[in-house]
């Protein structure tokens, strides 16, 4: 904890001595300097940015591809680069409430605005023996069918910041909204919303932008489903829990390898072996985040393979046709 505080006075030192050497600060008039400076958390958002503006914006992303934003610690050049950013788009990622009182000490005059609020986030999916409970039909839809239980079973849980499961970080509740096609829709429109209010003489350009967009994702969803309806297999196998919502819009299930947020036990990998054989399950779906590990010793106890999809590459839309196929692989076999 120490070491921690140590690190952000030193952090917030250098940033502070920067910026004051540099010119005022605009982010109250994205104008003066050209392009509207947008910062975001994850790729996908960053996606959405530059289908929007176009070259009206500039964007940067906070956690870079492949790194692990469970983990994630902002670097002194992206602190820096936050003093002459106008909007921080965020979308309801732990790290974001760790560090945004910072991000404001930095810059106090950059607007932020959650593109997440009002969309209703799912319980992150628990381990094997939690779905080999709740194996008769319950979950149709994706969804756990004791969902509204979740976080009264862990609302007295304590739980260390540098643990990366999802189900510490988010109270039980998975933050891979944008993973749904459908609720992708809706962060565009939040996205659009922003970018108006920050830039008004251009709103006329966003709203076009996004109507184009919201086009582009319903023909996305159609594909997707297109392909994924025909296949014999509903279940699949992952390491991080992190396709709750892509399963939940394609009628899928997804049985996760970690075990709340934490690497399998020798007695748990072997539950998932012996469901994986009981089910004829033969790939296994990892992240270029995570360690493979795991999954690599389950694919070998199986006969099977790993296959990677990544949920926060900046090119979202040719990503989910990507990650379509790496399923219709998983499913088809």
């Amino acid at each position: 904890m120490l070491a921690n505080r140590l690190r952000f006075i030193l952090l917030a030192i250098l940033v502070f001595s920067l910026v004051g050497c540099q010119p005022a600060a605009t982010a109250a008039d994205p104008a003066a300097d050209g392009a509207l400076k947008v910062t975001v958390s994850i790729g996908p958002q960053a996606y959405l940015v530059r289908q929007l503006a176009g070259e009206l914006a500039s964007v940067s992303v906070m956690v870079p591809a492949g790194a692990d934003v469970h983990t994630f610690e902002p670097s002194p050049r992206q602190m820096r680069s936050l003093a002459d950013a106008d909007l921080y788009l965020t979308i309801g990622e732990h790290f974001e409430t760790v560090w945004m009182d910072r991000f404001l000490e930095i810059n106090p005059q950059m607007r932020v605005v959650d593109i997440s609020e009002g969309i209703e986030r799912i319980p992150v999916a628990q381990g094997v023996q939690h779905t080999e409970e709740h194996a008769d039909g319950e979950h149709a839809d994706g969804v756990h069918a004791d969902e509204e239980h979740a976080d009264e079973e862990h609302a007295d849980e304590v739980h260390s910041e540098d643990e990366h499961g999802d189900a510490h970080d988010h109270g039980g509740l998975d933050p891979h909204i944008w993973l749904s096609p459908r609720l992708m829709k809706q962060l565009a429109e939040a996205t659009r919303a922003a970018l108006a209010e920050a830039d008004p003489a251009h709103a006329e350009h966003y709203a076009t932008a996004c109507a184009g967009l919201l086009n582009e994702i319903d023909t996305l969803d159609a594909e997707i489903r297109a392909t994924l309806e025909p296949l014999p297999r509903q279940r699949f196998l992952v390491f991080h829990p992190s396709w709750g919502y892509f399963a939940r819009d394609y009628g899928l299930e997804q049985i996760s390898i970690e075990v709340d947020g934490q690497e399998p036990s020798a007695a748990e990998l072997a539950q998932v072996i012996a469901l994986a054989r009981a089910e004829g399950i033969r790939v296994v779906i990892a992240q270029p985040e995570f360690s493979t590990r795991s999954a690599e010793t389950i694919a070998q106890e199986i006969d099977g393979e790993v296959l990677l999809a990544s949920p926060l590459a900046e090119d979202w839309m040719d990503n989910m046709r990507r990650v379509t196929e790496t399923f219709a692989r998983a499913l088809e076999q």
